[in-house]
């Protein structure tokens, strides 16, 4: 499967944004998604997941109480809302998808298919 993510962008810190990731199939909910970020000289890590239905979320402990990450149970995409961003947020965002539909983790070997990410610049 195939993902379009897109929102990303330049904002100063304390703003908000909000990113999408939409997965070529559109059928049926079947993939869990989530989103990675690396930044510059530093390794990808996990910010959020999300199961298939969108009834279970998991985050990563930086960004757990300012971003949240959600999907309308019929429709395949999901969004991920940033606020309160920083300067260290800076990273390309990429979306990953599982085909474990129930898995929400951080652990980059369940997702199989990755998008092509998107760059948020956080300037102080």
């Amino acid at each position: 499967v195939q993902l379009q993510a897109s929102g990303g962008g330049l904002v100063q810190a304390g703003a908000s944004l909000n990113l999408s990731c939409e997965p070529s199939s559109r059928t049926i909910n079947t993939l869990a998604l989530a989103w990675f970020r690396q930044a510059p000289g530093k390794e990808r890590e996990f910010v959020a997941g999300i199961n298939r239905l969108g009834e279970v979320t998991r985050y990563s402990d930086l960004v757990k109480d300012r971003f949240t990450i959600t999907r309308h149970s019929k429709m395949p995409a999901t969004n991920l809302h940033m606020r309160a961003l920083k300067p260290e947020d800076t990273a390309v965002y990429t979306c990953a998808a599982s085909g474990d539909g129930e898995y929400v983790g951080p652990s980059a070997a369940h997702y199989s298919s990755w998008g092509q990410g998107t760059l948020v610049t956080v300037s102080s």
